[in-house]
């Protein structure tokens, strides 16, 4: 309701939202025109504060009579246009007035006059108006979202018609000198700035009854839900769920409804569409969609009615894709399903009693809708049990078969095809769910029959204009490759019921005829399809025969003959041959035989295809993975198939694709190499192989290994070899211990798993064949030499590490003696020189023996006629007293006493 509080309230709002381009210091220009003036559309200046003041007076006699009267001259002034200077001042005199229409009723009219004038054009003296004034003009159109408070039901439809017309906008009724019409977007921008459409979402709270006024306040948020801005406002304001539980509200017009799905598709569009979904995702919400859906479905015949109904269940379609929503506790999961088949499985529901689909655009259209949306129902699986009891599978498959001639179908031949295709796509979701039903309805069959059909020369005319009939305009493409999608989905389940099925049903022959025939008619206009359909036929095929091998065969049989020996109906071969497991095994061990050399042929094919059209984006990267594939799943293990492989030079073809070195098939086709070596007419076939400059297997893998190398990142020295190996830094003993037991990790970790099975064995207390056993014990003792080699090898690498210790530590004794030996020798020789030079008894000369010199050298005299001083003087230097004298004799009696 709106008070006298509200009124002063957004009095004083509007006052403190004047910025200081608009200075009520100024004198504004206001409309007091003469019948001369009005008619050249000229604005006078009068006082605009006055009128404000005016309306502010209260208690005297004759006010309220003044006050309307000059109110009715300002709207009377400005019938022409606001001018952008002036329209803060006039919207906080229309304020005034809206906060006196409690007590003096006849403000009703003023109010509503000024508001009408909102409708008009606004004006600019300047250019740089609309941005000087942008403040302004955004709080005084967020003003009108306030006064949806009052209680008038003329005020109300009014502010929403004047909202409706910043859409619409008209170019002034009369020219005014001096000013200009602003931009058509402008109210629009301001609008937005202002959070007008918050305020709009709001008011719904106050027309709860007022049918009129909501169908208007709709029309204005409908219009507001055209900007991004307004949507993201109406979101956190919101509006979603406040309009979606409204949508059964009681509208003669019909109005209502249309208004309000607009505006949520706008919502969902615009905005944040998370945001939306979560709003939209309670039980109130999704029982009013139910509501109108179901009504729409049941009572709508209209052209309007009927897209209505489309749209609503689009958005309860964008609503189901959020699992936290609760479609199925309020019904409306179990009566979309009934909706979806009630034309394909007769059902005595008295939602769908009676009822029939037209061909028209519109049922058509629902009933793609229907088919999409069951596809998002099944992905929660609560819904499962209800696609069981609506009988889903059994729906869909009355659509996979080929089109019968006698039979009068309502829908036209396009829109059955498209309808068709959409049933198959949605069997593709639907059926992996629903296995037993699947099996139940012989899904397997009708697949493979309908896809006979495709393949056969049945004239055909396929419209392929729809999305699932991509590229199948005149052939049964688009049939074909639907068709093997659901297949693949199947097979991939791994579940041997429906793989046996299969099998049975001659699944790989038909899978191998059916390449072979698209190879025979090559189809360079749909190249994209055909590669598709060759793709999902090899995927098929290898999950048709994967885990089949007949070497993975015979590791398993014979771990049962250890765990279960005797075991009734187990055939055992030599070890060259297959176990067979009667009757499983058997049929599963047939399915790489029944490939066979055909399989191999369209295998062949493929790897012969031209490198640079794997550059394409056509499909035949995906086409060559699922090739490799199915050599893995299956030829390899298959011993014919191998041989057949081999002879046909398939090794060469593998290396050949090796050397393409490209990475993204680099590690399956080395994967496959591997197995291939098992069979020991591969190695000749490798060695055999030559590549482009007469490259060779052995040089190709070595490339392909420095390649890895350096990806890697590892080091190599100027010789080419690897200098960070082994040889890490910063390794201590311990480490290299560890290291020991990192290098043989695979070999402890198969060692302990056969560990186990030994104990196993000898827990159950079986006793397994000769053979085995002497296996067995080789194995174990394998394993237990390596344990022993290991901890031989952690035993060197401790005892030399504690030999290096010690020697390191008589390194640093001997270091320690010799320096101690030095100090001594200093001592002594220090002790000596002491002696020498301070010690009496030391000092004295003792007598000895008697030394004879027969002569003096010359050449330590100098000659007879050397100056003997000057001798003395050359002998410290060159040395003469410590050269060696050789005629030296020593005698018992000396002839001349020389004292030493």
């Amino acid at each position: 309701m709106w008070t006298e509080e509200a009124g002063a309230t957004a009095e004083a709002q509007e006052s403190g939202i004047r910025n200081k381009s608009s200075s009520f210091s100024q004198i504004p220009v206001v409309g007091v025109v003469t019948e001369d003036d009005e008619a050249q559309g000229v604005f006078k200046p009068m006082d605009l504060n006055r009128v404000i003041k005016l309306l502010e007076e209260t208690d005297k006699d004759g006010l309220e009579e003044k006050q309307l009267k000059f109110v009715k001259k300002l709207v009377r002034c400005y019938q022409n246009g606001l001018p952008l200077r002036d329209l803060a001042q006039i919207f906080k005199i229309l304020n005034l007035c809206a906060g006196k229409i409690k007590n003096q009723p006849h403000f009703i009219e003023s109010a509503y006059d000024i508001i009408k004038l909102c409708g008009l054009p606004f004006l600019k003296k300047k250019v740089s108006d609309e941005i000087t004034y942008a403040e302004d003009t955004a709080n005084s159109i967020a003003l009108l979202g306030d006064l949806m408070k009052i209680p008038s039901s003329e005020l109300r439809i009014q502010i929403c018609k004047c909202i409706v017309d910043f859409y619409h906008a008209e170019p002034p009724k009369k020219h005014i000198p001096g000013y200009q019409q602003a931009s058509s977007s402008y109210k629009i921008q301001m609008a937005e700035v202002g959070g007008l459409a918050k305020t709009m979402v709001q008011s719904m709270t106050l027309l709860e009854n007022q049918l009129v006024e909501k169908l208007w306040v709709l029309k204005v948020l409908q219009h507001l839900s055209t900007s991004e801005v307004n949507c993201t406002i109406m979101m956190k304001a919101q509006a979603a769920s406040g309009i979606c539980t409204h949508l059964n509200d009681p509208d003669p017009s019909g109005q209502l409804l249309f208004r309000s799905s607009e505006i949520l598709w706008n919502l969902l569009e615009k905005s944040s569409k998370e945001e939306v979904i979560q709003q939209l995702s309670n039980l109130e919400c999704l029982l009013a969609l139910k509501e109108v859906f179901k009504n729409l479905f049941m009572r709508g015949f209209s052209h309007y009615d009927r897209q209505l109904r489309n749209d609503i269940l689009v958005i309860t379609t964008i609503i189901a894709q959020n699992p936290e929503a609760p479609m199925i506790e309020c019904g409306f999961t179990k009566d979309l399903i009934l909706f979806a088949t009630f034309n394909e499985v007769k059902s005595q529901n008295l939602l769908v009693k009676g009822l029939k689909l037209s061909n028209s655009y519109e049922d058509f259209e629902l009933k793609k809708l229907l088919f999409n949306v069951i596809v998002i129902l099944c992905k929660d699986l609560p819904t499962v049990q209800l696609l069981i009891d609506g009988k889903v599978i059994l729906a869909l498959f009355t659509y996979v078969k080929k089109p019968e001639k006698q039979k009068i179908i309502d829908w036209s031949a396009a829109q059955y095809e498209e309808l068709q295709l959409h049933a198959i796509a949605t069997l593709s979701s639907v059926a992996p769910l629903l296995i037993e039903e699947y099996m139940s309805c012989q899904g397997n069959a009708r697949v493979l029959a309908f896809l006979e059909w495709c393949e056969s020369e049945d004239p055909f005319f396929s419209h392929g204009n729809s999305f699932h009939g991509t590229g199948g305009r005149g052939n049964k493409f688009a049939q074909m490759r639907y068709s093997l999608r659901l297949l693949r989905a199947m097979v991939y389940l791994e579940d041997e019921t429906v793989n046996k099925d299969l099998c049975e049903k001659g699944t790989i022959q038909q899978m191998i005829g059916i390449f072979k025939n698209i190879i025979s008619k090559p189809n360079e206009k749909e190249e994209a399809i055909v590669l598709e359909i060759q793709s999902d036929i090899l995927l098929i095929l290898s999950g048709l025969c994967e885990n089949h091998i007949q070497r993975k065969l015979q590791a398993l049989i014979q771990l049962l003959i250890v765990f279960y020996h005797p075991v009734p109906g187990l055939l055992w071969k030599n070890n060259h041959n297959l176990a067979y497991w009667e009757p499983e095994l058997n049929s599963k061990a047939m399915r790489k035989e029944i490939f066979g050399t055909e399989g191999v042929d369209i295998v062949l094919h493929v790897m012969k295809t031209d490198p640079r059209k794997l550059q394409s984006g056509l499909g035949y990267n995906v086409l060559l993975f699922s090739t490799l594939d199915s050599i893995w799943c299956c030829i390899l293990g298959c011993y014919p198939s191998e041989d057949y492989f081999l002879e046909k030079e398939g090794i060469f073809l593998l290396l050949d694709l090796l050397a393409l070195n490209q990475k993204k098939f680099c590690n399956l086709i080395l994967g496959i190499m591997v197995e291939f070596c098992d069979n020991p007419k591969t190695a000749a076939h490798v060695n055999a192989w030559q590549g482009k400059k007469d490259q060779t297997a052995a040089s190709l893998l070595i490339k392909l290994w420095r390649k890895e190398e350096k990806e890697l990142g590892v080091k190599r020295d100027k010789n080419r070899k690897i200098i960070d190996f082994e040889n890490l830094p910063g390794l201590s003993a311990e480490d290299f211990v560890t290291l020991c037991i990192i290098h043989r990790y695979l070999d402890f970790k198969i060692g302990e798993i056969w560990n186990e099975i030994y104990e196993e064995i000898k827990l159950e207390k079986l006793r397994p064949v000769t053979t085995d056993k002497k296996a067995l014990e080789a194995i174990i003792t394998a394993s237990e030499n390596i344990g022993k080699m290991v901890a031989s090898l952690q035993s060197e690498i401790i005892e030399s590490q504690a030999r290096q210790d010690v020697q390191n530590e008589q390194k640093v004794y001997a270091k320690i003696q010799a320096t101690h030996k030095q100090r001594e020798l200093a001592n002594k020789s220090w002790e000596n020189f002491l002696a020498r030079t301070s010690n009496a008894k030391t000092l004295k000369v003792p007598s000895g023996g008697v030394v004879t010199v027969e002569s003096t050298p010359a050449r330590l005299v100098g000659g007879p006629l050397a100056d003997t001083d000057i001798a003395l003087k050359k002998l410290p230097i060159r040395g003469g007293a410590l050269q060696r004298v050789k005629a030296v004799k020593i005698v018992d009696t000396p002839k001349k006493s020389i004292p030493t």
